[in-house]
């Protein structure tokens, strides 16, 4: 049976000679994946694998069977078009680390209307700032907690938390600095440098592997650092 949903993409993996198997954000279904042929072939008409690179917002109408890895999409297109993400490096380092780190928290297959509208939300923030979004990744990673479970509100729990499980992180000294990244919206000046930056989603980041058990590794990492 075909539904519509919207849906918000976080990557895609070859499949065979000419098709992929692309993880998809539903709205109506939480993560599915689906596979998508004939889209890495020569012949393939209008570039449709440019529909399915990170945080691509799309209208799908969609086959959905109980107990089914992979499905099929039977018709998809862009919800809302984009014209600053793919054009500035530094938004698609921020968005290909950001889907990896989706890719590991997202496991259930189910609805889950808030998550959904918090993504879209960051998605479009994020391609409407022309300047102050070097901390945008950081305040993402905050406000997902909040969503996720295990709410980031106080420098001291993040703090407390990590030095518990033996990994030392000196909140105090970044005490203003996370109370403004938790308090403040996206687009909003946080002035700090590289190394403060970088210490920060250290800890943002160990912070979610004690709540996900195989977090494991972010290949993406060292290159957002290289930026910011």
């Amino acid at each position: 049976m075909l539904y519509k949903t919207r849906g918000i993409v976080l990557g895609f993996i070859r499949y065979r000679e000419t098709s992929i198997i692309v993880r998809i954000y539903t709205e109506a279904f939480g993560l599915k994946s689906y596979i998508v042929n004939g889209v890495r072939s020569s012949k393939s008409k209008n570039n449709k694998i440019a529909l399915y690179q990170p945080f691509t917002l799309l209208d799908l109408l969609v086959y959905n069977k109980p107990n089914t890895s992979l499905n099929y999409i039977s018709e998809a297109k862009i919800y809302q078009p984009f014209y600053s993400i793919p054009f500035d490096v530094r938004k698609t380092t921020i968005c290909l680390f950001l889907t990896e780190v989706l890719t590991k928290i997202l496991k259930s297959e189910e609805a889950n209307q808030a998550f959904f509208d918090f993504l879209l939300h960051s998605i479009l923030s994020l391609e409407n700032l022309s300047a102050h979004f070097e901390n945008f990744h950081l305040q993402f990673l905050i406000r997902a907690s909040g969503l996720l479970g295990f709410f980031i509100t106080e420098p001291q729990e993040i703090g407390k938390q990590l030095q518990y499980a033996g990994y030392l992180f000196d909140y105090e000294h970044y005490t203003f600095y996370l109370y403004q990244l938790i308090d403040s919206d996206y687009g909003t000046s946080v002035p700090m440098n590289h190394k403060e930056r970088g210490e920060i989603l250290d800890a943002l980041l160990k912070f979610y592997q004690l709540h996900f058990e195989d977090f494991g590794e972010i290949k993406s990492l060292n290159v957002l650092k290289e930026i910011y």
